[in-house]
């Protein structure tokens, strides 16, 4: 099958490297947006000559960002032909109108790579699916964040050093604010969760906390205690909705999680009827995230089509009855946080069970009035 591929950097090129080796998918036209002489007549500058291109089947986007990539891939899925993308941001903020947009033209809309890079993740989810209730999902869905962790635990080390040499490694881009904050996370939780409750939750209304407050004195206090921190997504079905958050928590030294090394990740749901599933590999990278686009169109040419799920009921983020103990770190305590507090540790104090919702809206408002505030649930 022929390919119209948009974009040719590190995953683009990582995508032309696999099918150059295979004899059943050809990338026939290039998108580019400055000149490439090594790709000769394939470097095309107009969408038009891919999406008109009736010997091309499919269309991969790996450009990045939203606009103009909606729009070229609203176009590909209007001229009748397939779609593998991993392009999270986009999947993510135009979720109900591409997958919409795919069924209606009868072709398949794919996005492996963009949860997980290299994992097998969404696809798995789909399988799952098949024969069993998903109950939970969650983990470590960004490598960036988890380099900086378990730097952090492995030796003495400020957070903006470790920061810096992530950016200097190329784990981390120059304005870091997607990974560390949360974002990136949020829009690879929205996707997944959307796939394994048949949902449509709204990237926005899901609660998150970053990590870039954290110090490396907050992660001698948690080792001291036996604890691992890292950035989780949790996501499971909640009456009336589907609970959703993003939080730096608190693992046991001895589960799964605490052991995941470098940049590396680790993404599980839990069936009612089969239990754990969790899948660990690199989430980002040339050819884990190309590996998982070729994938796609391998699937698409077995004669896969449609998106992970078919079912897609507008639903509402609760939170308020998942509860758990928070470790809160902050030079403003207030009446709040007081009445909740039940141990100190270090600089910090430990609270009794709180609901997500009611602790992620205070660290929210906290972070106003003390910028240097960190929190973590306790697993």
């Amino acid at each position: 099958m022929n390919i119209g591929l948009l974009g040719c950097g590190v995953v683009g090129g990582g995508i032309m490297d696999f099918c150059t080796e295979r004899t059943d998918l050809h990338v026939t036209k290039v998108l580019v947006r400055r000149e490439r002489p090594e790709l000769g007549e394939r470097a095309v500058t107009d969408i038009g000559a891919i999406t008109g291109d009736d010997d091309i089947g499919i269309v991969i986007e790996v450009m990045g960002g939203l606009h103009p990539a909606y729009e070229y891939i609203c176009q590909a899925l209007r001229s009748g032909k397939h779609v593998v993308t991993a392009n999270k941001a986009v999947i993510s903020a135009f979720y109900p109108e591409l997958t919409r947009l795919a069924a209606e033209n009868g072709v398949a809309l794919r996005c492996t790579a963009a949860v997980g890079g290299g994992i097998p993740w969404l696809t798995n989810l789909e399988r799952c699916k098949r024969l069993d209730a998903i109950c939970e999902i969650g983990g470590i869905m960004n490598g960036t964040t988890n380099f900086i962790m378990d730097a952090m635990h492995a030796a003495p080390v400020s957070f903006p050093a470790i920061l810096k040499q992530a950016q200097e490694l190329g784990y981390a881009e120059a304005d870091p604010s997607a990974d560390i904050d949360g974002d990136d996370v949020r829009r690879k939780l929205t996707i997944s969760a959307n796939v394994a409750f048949d949902a449509l939750i709204r990237e926005e209304d899901i609660p998150m906390f970053g990590i870039r407050t954290v110090t490396d004195g907050d992660i001698r206090t948690f080792q001291k205690h036996g604890f691992v921190c890292k950035l989780l997504a949790t996501a499971k079905a909640a009456e009336g909705g589907v609970c959703a958050y993003i939080e730096p928590t608190l693992v046991d030294g001895h589960e799964l999680e605490a052991a995941v090394p470098k940049n590396f990740n680790l993404i599980t749901y839990c069936g009612e009827k089969i239990g754990r599933h969790s899948f660990f590999g690199q989430g980002a990278g040339r050819y884990p995230t190309a590996f998982n686009a070729v994938e796609d169109c391998l699937d698409i040419l077995a004669g896969k089509s449609g998106f992970y799920t078919d079912v897609m009921q507008p639903t509402a983020v609760r939170n308020g009855d998942e509860a758990h103990p928070y470790y809160v770190r902050t030079a403003c305590p207030d009446e709040f946080l007081r009445s909740i507090t039940v141990e100190r540790w270090a600089e910090g104090v430990v609270t009794a069970c709180v609901s997500v919702e009611e602790m992620l809206r205070w660290s929210r408002e906290q972070l106003k009035k003390d910028p240097a505030c960190f929190v973590a649930g306790i697993r």
